[in-house]
């Protein structure tokens, strides 16, 4: 049951990434591709994170891999951030 779990997860993550991905090429703008990618990319690292938990036996490298998902998120979080900032900064500077 916990195989099942397991790989359910894992596809949904492969899911988002390609939902992602499909995001940032037919998307009209820059803003909003990066909202697509950021968006979609965490949710699926997120699921594919805890589907290899789900097969992992060693706490110790469970805690190992909540920590790159955790590390990952806040270093998507802090570049799309300021990806955005400087667009609108760039844009701010045309005008």
């Amino acid at each position: 049951m916990i195989d099942l779990l397991a790989t359910a997860m894992i596809v949904s993550g492969l899911f988002f990434y390609v939902a992602g991905t499909v995001g940032l090429l037919r998307l009209p703008d820059t803003l909003c591709r990066l909202h697509a990618v950021t968006k979609a990319d965490n949710l699926g690292l997120g699921l594919l994170s805890l589907g290899v938990i789900l097969q992992l036996e060693d706490p110790l490298n469970m805690l190992k891999v909540l920590l790159i998902w955790f590390l990952v998120l806040a270093a998507s979080a802090s570049g799309g951030q300021l990806i955005a900032a400087q667009l609108r900064r760039g844009r701010e500077d045309q005008t």
